[in-house]
């Protein structure tokens, strides 16, 4: 099998995983690692060549524009407490509790390399984050927490992790000069998203056209993490700049064509891009399996006491972290913190490392200015291990945990959200139909039917809006409409199977077919 046949079969076993795991109750970014970890064991399967350059400014920037499109301003601003905590406070622990450990255990390791080792294993995985915590029903605020993390605590880590590997590599270390380079790489990173998304805006605007602007968001995110590496940035930060500029600006409320194309291409986009990363986590087990050849023993006991450390220290941390939050709380916001001690161990649990670890570990150089670079092929076993650890074993026991510990969202909030979301949408139809009767008076039966319509938009978004008789009325109307929306789709099929069957017809042009196919299309959809 080829690196080619390889890809795409990890790209089919990606859509594949994603049913699997509904139905047997998995993450399957955590399936997706099993596979790979499968398809390692094979002989016949070739070792993964990816240059390790090229797997962050490859997988990050499509992973991180997807999860933005979920969130907003506001998640950040009212997550901001937990996000510094968690995101930036953490990361430095974490990668200070694995440095000082590493260099004690691991033998030729400096000071250097085992903070480069603590900062690759400190940030947990925003992608598998997000994919496990979704998909359990936990609350809203919990799984803006993990996502905010998430995506901010790659951008400390990475940082963290470029000094470290020049202290190693030169011998050199300047605590100002980190300092500096953390926050001129934040300031850049930020300048270059806000203006690469400013543009991107207007270039939207200009092209008008959904696929071309579908295409457009192809490749502003590996422009902005591109352009903010160059330039000294942070890669990371300038895309979720970027993501989040657009998210709030590029698509405007009439936009539908654009906004439900948009949302099912990056679904796409999320499902194979996120499949193949983890997929390569699991066939990356060949490197971890010619690393210790002949040394388990001691490589194992290493890499046990690193994901103690690594796991253990999140505990510790989030306990306080907690609490502090809850006392910091600004009761003027509906500010997203952890409100149990429930809720706190299913986050410490949801801690799983992944993609971001694995392409900083391979990316580790081979040399320094003085000879090899220190303990590489430990550091590299570490790593894997806590990766594999933290992904598999969390990620397979995390559902039995949160269903141990009863955690769940408040359903009964999201239905009186969507129940204030449907009054308002359904008051602003009724007065901008007002409006538009002062200055066009319409006939009374068009101006009934349209009342109806603005208090059926309401009633279909949360029925609980209306009384038993006014909601029986609107059920009556509704198992109407059924009827007529079905005639009528049968009604389209029929004259999209006429205008595709004149597709092979003698004569004919298939760039108007597709164009009338299109027009039929757009209809249905309306």
């Amino acid at each position: 099998m080829d690196q080619l046949v390889l890809f795409f079969s990890l790209m089919l076993a990606a859509i594949v995983m994603v049913p699997l795991g509904d139905r047997m109750g998995l993450p399957s970014p955590v399936l997706m690692t099993l596979f790979g970890i499968v398809l390692a064991l094979v002989p016949q399967i070739p070792n993964v060549q990816i240059d390790p350059d090229l797997i962050l400014p490859i997988v990050l920037p499509p992973l991180l524009y997807a999860s933005v499109q979920r969130t907003s301003w506001r998640q950040f601003a009212a997550n901001k407490r937990a996000i510094f905590l968690l995101a930036v406070a953490l990361v430095f622990v974490t990668t200070a509790a694995v440095a000082v450990v590493a260099n004690a255990i691991v033998p030729g390791v400096t000071i250097a390399a085992a903070v480069a080792l603590g900062a690759l294993v400190a940030p947990p995985d925003p992608v598998a984050a997000t994919a496990v915590a979704g998909s359990l029903g936990l609350p809203r605020r919990m799984v803006s927490i993990l996502e905010g993390e998430g995506l901010f605590n790659d951008v400390t880590a990475i940082v963290l992790y470029h000094v470290a590997i020049a202290a190693a590599v030169t011998g050199k270390f300047s605590a100002e000069h980190a300092a500096g380079e953390l926050v001129l790489s934040a300031v850049v990173a930020v300048a270059i998203g806000m203006a690469l998304g400013w543009a991107a805006n207007k270039l939207m605007g200009i092209v008008g056209d959904p696929t071309l602007q579908i295409g457009l968001t192809l490749l502003v995110p590996f422009a902005s993490y591109g352009l903010a590496e160059e330039l000294g940035g942070s890669g990371v930060l300038a895309v979720l700049t970027t993501a989040l500029f657009l998210a709030e600006h590029a698509v405007g409320a009439d936009d539908v064509t654009a906004r439900l194309a948009g949302t099912t291409f990056w679904e796409i986009v999320d499902t194979l891009v996120t499949g193949v990363a983890f997929g390569l986590i699991g066939l990356e087990l060949h490197n971890v399996f010619a690393v210790g050849a002949g040394r388990w023993g001691s490589m194992l006991s290493h890499a046990g006491l690193v994901i103690a450390v690594v796991v253990g220290i999140r505990l510790v941390w989030l306990l306080p972290a907690a609490w502090l939050a809850r006392r910091w709380r600004d009761k003027r916001h509906d500010e997203d913190i952890p409100m149990t001690w429930r809720e706190t161990v299913v986050m410490w649990w949801a801690g799983m490392r992944g993609v971001a670890s694995v392409a900083l570990a391979l990316a580790i150089p081979l040399t320094s200015d003085d000879g090899p670079f220190p303990a590489r092929d430990e550091l590299l076993f570490i790593a894997f291990a806590v990766v594999l650890a933290t992904l598999v074993l969390q990620g397979l026991t995390l559902p039995w945990l949160v269903r141990r510990l009863g955690v769940r969202g408040n359903i009964d909030a999201e239905h009186d959200l969507e129940r204030r979301l449907a009054l308002r949408a359904t008051k602003a139809a009724k007065q901008r139909l007002r409006e538009i009767e002062l200055v066009e008076p319409l006939h009374e039966e068009v101006s009934e039917m349209l009342q109806r319509r603005a208090f059926d938009l309401g009633a279909r978004i949360s029925p609980d809006i209306v009384d038993d008789d006014r909601r029986e009325s609107h059920a009556k109307r509704t198992e109407r409409l059924r009827v007529i929306q079905r005639v009528q789709a049968e009604m389209m099929s029929a004259a999209r199977h006429e205008v595709l069957a004149a597709r092979s017809e003698p004569g004919s042009d298939p760039e108007i077919v597709d164009r009338v196919l299109r027009l039929l299309d757009l209809r249905s959809v309306r």
